[in-house]
């Protein structure tokens, strides 16, 4: 061999042999990882570390994975889906706390974390600094501001309690209600601290939001949320994100009950109203039945008193103007003299007309003797014989009128356009109008020659006739003679025929 492979051979193997007295033999990673656990796990089953949050996460799992660190140090953490369910505070990162659990391996990244069964807030200085955490945050999102606040209702039919239904609390508003003005309780009963209470708050008071109008229950016209004094930690579910959010969003007027006068909870924040007891809740909610009646009477006693005022001011107007009203007397008085008046006057009126209707009557009477009617009468027939109508005046009017008819008769014959065609003439048309002359003819070209029996249609200096068919032959039937009429059927005509 060479002298360099010897120097390696000395200083170091290739390949890994036993050796004599080694009672050290070869691990795996896994083995050493289990051993690693094993060791961990049994000196420290169980531990109790105070540390701040940081990198908090909840996975969709349901389980928390974080970090708890202090000035020096960080150690990971994972607590599961059990324990989480159980945190009685909303974990976030800055928060301090003191977490109980165990310390474990995990192998597949060579580290050790603390595996937290439960978590709580290291001291009332945290829980502080969370709760005005959680403050701050919801005040930015406006959930405290005043203008969402809605005036009570003045006397609800029906009050929603959230609360206890084995505590002090509600037996005091149920007395408190009863005393003042009983109305009806609907009790949503919850637990109002320890696991799940929060949870249970909200969904009361929202179950109270959700209750339909004309349901099989009433719907509450007023909602309470009570519970009597405690520590912080005894009135923290009433801090949780999720009851003050129930509480902001609800469609009912909301009354936050929760402690006594000097405890304060973020639900008093986000409610309607504050009250610092539940019984002062009780008494918020509903006005005294007694002062209500005595206020009633009271208004009862004015308005009966005002209605008798009025009346009597009424009386006294009436009166007033009843004295400066004229008497029937004096109002009838005119019309009665002047009916006396018209009374007189109609009977001297009737004395004068019937004398001189007698006056008149005599003067009528004088004139009406008989030789006057005698000759009145005989004016009369002569008139009449004039106008008595003889035979030979009609006879000569009627003979004159013939002769006048006939005149015109001959006339209008011997003035028909059609007569001279009887005699062999014709009539020569070109569009309808009358030719007269060679120089209208010549123009028109084409004309239309009118026969006794029928047209024929020709052209003027050698130009093709139309061709149009013959119509039929019109024969005019000549007129006869008038037959000249006798004395008797003169004699018989009408005057005004």
């Amino acid at each position: 061999m060479s002298p360099d492979f010897d120097a390696y051979d000395s200083s170091g193997r290739l390949l890994a042999e036993e050796r004599a007295g080694d009672n050290a033999p070869p691990l795996s990673v896994s083995e050493l990882s289990s051993l690693l656990k094993r060791t961990v796990e049994d000196r420290f089953g169980h531990v109790r570390l105070r540390g701040e949050i940081s990198g908090f996460k909840r996975a969709a799992s349901g389980h928390l994975y974080l970090a708890l660190k202090d000035d020096n140090a960080v150690i990971d953490g994972v607590m599961w889906k059990g324990g989480a369910a159980r945190l009685a505070f909303a974990a976030q990162d800055g928060v301090e706390v003191i977490a109980t659990g165990k310390l474990t391996t995990y192998p597949g990244r060579s580290k050790y974390q603390i595996v937290i069964d439960r978590m709580e807030l290291a001291g009332e200085g945290a829980l502080m600094a969370l709760l005005e955490k959680l403050k701050a945050k919801l005040a930015g999102e406006g959930l405290f501001d005043r203008d969402r606040k809605r005036p009570l209702p003045f006397m609800p039919r029906t009050i929603g309690v959230v609360t206890s239904p084995t505590g002090a609390v509600i037996r005091d508003i149920l007395h408190r209600l009863s005393d003042r003005c009983p109305t009806d309780v609907l009790l949503w009963p919850v637990l109002v601290q320890g696991e799940g209470a929060a949870a249970q708050v909200a969904r009361a008071v929202r179950g109270f939001s959700a209750m339909p109008a004309g349901g099989a229950l009433p719907r509450p016209d007023l909602v309470i949320v009570a519970r009597g004094g405690g520590s912080i930690e005894d009135l923290w579910s009433f801090n949780e994100e999720i009851v003050v959010r129930a509480v902001a969003e609800c469609s009912i007027p909301i009354i936050s009950a929760v402690g006594h006068e000097t405890d304060t909870t973020l639900c008093d924040y986000a409610a309607d109203m504050r009250a610092p007891t539940p019984t002062a809740a009780a008494e918020m909610a509903v006005p005294v039945r007694a002062e209500l009646l005595a206020m009633l009477r009271e208004q009862g006693l004015r308005m009966d008193r005002a209605v008798r005022r009025g009346a009597a001011q009424a009386r006294e107007r009436l009166e007033m103007q009843a004295r400066l009203m004229p008497t029937p007397d004096t109002l009838l008085a005119p019309q009665r003299q002047r009916l006396d008046q018209l009374s007189d006057a109609l009977a001297s009126g009737l004395r004068h007309r019937l004398a001189n209707a007698r006056t008149h009557l005599s003067q009528a009477a004088g004139a009406l003797r008989p030789a006057l009617l005698q000759q009145y009468v005989s004016r009369a027939k002569e008139r009449v014989d004039r106008l008595k109508l003889r035979p030979d005046y009609l006879a000569r009017a009627l003979a004159e009128r013939s002769t006048a008819f006939d005149r015109l008769s001959r006339l209008f014959v011997s003035l028909d356009p059609d007569r001279p065609l009887q005699r062999g003439f014709a009539r020569v048309m070109a569009g309808g109008h009358l030719i007269r002359d060679t120089t209208a003819a010549r123009a028109a070209g084409q004309v239309t020659l009118h026969f006794r029996d029928g047209e024929v249609d020709a052209a003027v200096d050698g130009a093709p006739p139309l061709e149009k068919p013959a119509p039929a032959a019109i024969s005019i039937p000549s007129r006869p003679p008038r037959k000249p009429r006798s004395e008797e059927e003169i004699r018989q005509q009408d005057l005004f025929s």
